[in-house]
């Protein structure tokens, strides 16, 4: 699998922020963008329940990420997303994570995300439009500058 970008304040990828959930992202054989994940209890909405938002966000960025899978030096911004909570989603527990590109058009591209439980059970889903806006990035949001680039896996 091949790693992707991570940047360095991201909350859900950032390895410098210590509110971060700190995922790394992959890019398997067949296209998707897989990661894994165990959300932390400060992250808890009701008892042993990872907080909707916090799913909500796993699930932004994993579709952002498959809409960009194809050249993660994109910059595209979220315009819709959809998320359907189809059962409560752990803390301290381990899940994987997917996103799918669904379709691209013009600067249009439609992804979806899921989250899994150990057991293979789908957690929660979603879809989104994300527009490429990578031709209007300022200077300030380069990439470059601002840490976007694949940070060597942990031990």
């Amino acid at each position: 699998m091949k790693k992707l970008p991570g940047s360095r304040n991201c909350f859900v990828c950032g390895r410098e922020n210590p509110c971060s959930l700190k995922m790394a992202f992959y890019l398997d054989e067949a296209g998707d963008v897989v990661a894994t994940t165990t959300i932390p209890d400060q992250y808890q909405g009701y008892p042993g329940m990872a907080h909707g938002g916090v799913i909500t966000a796993i699930l932004d960025e994993t579709s952002g990420r498959a809409a960009t899978a194809e050249d993660p030096d994109r910059v595209l911004v979220t315009s819709e997303l959809t998320v359907r909570f189809r059962l409560p989603v752990p803390l301290s527990q381990p899940l994987r994570v997917v996103g799918r590109l669904v379709k691209r058009r013009g600067e249009a591209v439609k992804a979806m995300g899921e989250i899994f439980d150990e057991a293979g059970n789908l957690l929660a889903e979603s879809t989104g439009v994300f527009i490429d806006i990578t031709d209007r990035v300022t200077e300030e949001q380069n990439p470059e500058i601002t840490g976007w680039r694949v940070y060597p896996d942990e031990d």
